[in-house]
């Protein structure tokens, strides 16, 4: 089981057998694309429609958790001394997006509910370089252990 929700995202990407390695919050130095980051908690919400009683100090809280993944990849390669071949792999992304919609992610700590890819963006070539964003959110369980006193 995952500690994390980039853990749990991780295991779900990385069982495709895509051979893309996925990271948290940054690949390791040197890494060669294509890669993926995960992001998790960019943004965290009440699911105000799936909570129960908040006089009871026993309630399950439940949220939706935004987490992105970027896909970078290399656009090109040189293919002769004045001409160059495309390398991304198109539909990358997608794939992606689509393993992530819908699935359980069972290696999660939390009670994950529901899982929604909600877009993919796609930012223009920079060195050499295309990244493409996914926004996921992860309607879950707030653990209490996640929660801390002051």
């Amino acid at each position: 089981m995952a500690a994390t929700t980039s853990g749990a995202i991780k295991a779900r990407l990385e069982s495709l057998g895509t051979s893309v390695p996925f990271f948290r919050d940054g690949p390791r130095e040197g890494q060669a694309p294509p890669f993926g980051v995960i992001t998790e908690a960019v943004a965290i919400t009440l699911d105000t429609g799936a909570n129960g009683d908040f006089g009871d100090p026993a309630a399950e809280i439940n949220i939706i958790e935004t987490a992105t993944v970027d896909i970078v990849q290399n656009a090109r390669a040189k293919s002769g001394a004045t001409t160059a071949r495309n390398t991304e792999r198109y539909g990358l992304a997608e794939l992606f997006a689509h393993a992530l919609h819908g699935h359980p992610l069972p290696a999660h700590p939390a009670k994950v509910t529901a899982v929604k890819a909600t877009e993919i963006d796609r930012f223009p070539i920079s060195n050499n370089r295309t990244r493409s964003s996914i926004k996921v959110q992860i309607h879950r369980e707030l653990l209490r252990e996640e929660v801390t006193s002051a």
